[in-house]
């Protein structure tokens, strides 16, 4: 569910923010992981909105893009938001520069500025921006945060591209059994109806599936969408979202990749914002979110071992945070110096790692999943032909 949480940090003016949470106490926690002070929380409405009534969603890599190319031109800021905004087609991409424009005019920061815009701007950009004006590198922030999301963007990619095969076999041979149970079987039922005591069982109870159908057609109808309906809605809440990433969890082989997935995405965020200058402690309070609760236990216990003097590779292997591989390396950051490079590599690493996992599941799993859907639907017609076959032996 999303709840708008008003909260402030430090000296800074209030802020709202849109949270998904499952009550109002996560979404206090969530704030509070920040750093923030809560002021006020208040639940959303529970209706997504209609598609049509839908706000446009900013396109955040691209305005980056633009941004970093006006600014590598040797446009000023001012200039290079002005530029940005006065192209802009879409109202709504238009107001949100708008206000970005007015609040830099007040004589605040950019970060601030965009700060003032969760929904469009997530609290990892805005870290990254921060922790550029403390350097004057603006563009090597934006380049950083580009090459970032550009690199969690493929591994999706490939995740979806590598799930599509599978998911059009599975819902062409669902449409395939659903049209032999809903409007072949009723037919052979009538054929069947006077014999139906020398059919076999598993025969009979298929024509009997066939009768019911055709006498409760509409009642089962009406049932099937009550069913469908209900689990549409449900999977649009973020509470079902988290009892199935949990179920998910407890599986033997999916969990521990799954595991190893968020480490992945977190080395990444976590580099980033080592790389752009922020200090280790704040860099892993901003992206605690991209972990699931469990995991996001595990960091604010690693966080305080670390802010309390111990060597960030020994607090992170003490708390379950690390693999083998990103435990050397992140010893290796340690010795060198350069911890941010060491996290992104073994985001890189591990990355690829779950590219190819990903890749030997779907060859696997696609000839199963076709296996079994051939199985299914020869079953169907065998029981539906077997009192044929009977007949024409009985005849010869």
């Amino acid at each position: 569910m999303r709840y708008e949480v008003k909260a402030l940090r430090g000296d800074e003016t209030p802020t709202a923010w849109l949270l998904d949470a499952v009550d109002r106490a996560d979404a206090t926690s969530q704030m509070l992981a920040r750093g923030y002070t809560v002021l006020a929380v208040r639940a959303r409405t529970a209706w997504p909105a209609r598609p049509w009534q839908r706000k446009r969603h900013f396109p955040l890599v691209l305005f980056s893009q633009e941004l970093l190319a006006l600014l590598q031109a040797g446009l000023a800021l001012m200039e290079a938001l002005e530029t940005l905004t006065e192209k802009e087609q879409h109202a709504e991409v238009r107001q949100t520069l708008t206000q970005i424009i007015a609040s830099l005019y007040e004589g605040h920061a950019f970060s601030h500025a965009l700060q003032h815009s969760p929904a469009n701007f997530p609290a990892l950009y805005v870290a990254a921006v921060r922790a550029s004006e403390r350097t004057g590198d603006l563009p090597e922030a934006l380049s950083r945060y580009i090459a970032y999301q550009s690199q969690m963007d493929a591994v999706k990619r490939q995740v979806i591209s590598a799930s599509i095969y599978p998911l059009l076999l599975f819902v062409v041979g669902g449409l395939v059994t659903l049209f032999l149970m809903v409007y072949v079987v009723p037919r052979f039922s009538h054929i069947y109806a006077d014999i139906g005591s020398d059919l076999p069982l598993m025969s009979r109870l298929l024509m009997r599936w066939g009768q019911l159908l055709e006498t409760h057609g509409t009642t089962l109808l009406a049932a099937a969408l009550l069913v469908l309906g209900g689990a549409g809605y449900a999977a649009t809440r973020p509470a079902s979202r988290q009892w199935l990433l949990r179920t998910l969890w407890r599986l033997p082989g999916i969990g521990g990749r799954l595991r190893v997935y968020q480490l992945a995405r977190f080395y990444r965020s976590l580099g980033m914002l080592l790389r752009g200058g922020m200090p280790v402690v704040p860099s892993l309070t901003l992206v605690s979110d991209l972990l699931e609760s469990g995991l996001r236990d595990q960091l604010m216990q690693a966080s305080a071992r670390i802010r309390e003097g111990h060597p960030m590779s020994a607090a992170m292997e003490q708390y379950g945070l690390t693999t083998a591989v990103a435990l050397r390396m992140l010893r290796v950051g340690e010795r060198t110096g350069r911890m941010g490079e060491m996290m992104e590599r073994i985001a890189t690493f591990h990355e690829e790692e779950t590219a190819r996992w990903v890749e030997r599941f779907t060859k696997l799993f696609e000839p199963l999943l076709m296996a079994f859907i051939g199985v299914v639907i020869g079953l169907i017609v065998v029981l539906m032909y077997f009192p044929i076959f009977e007949l024409a032996g009985s005849i010869q």
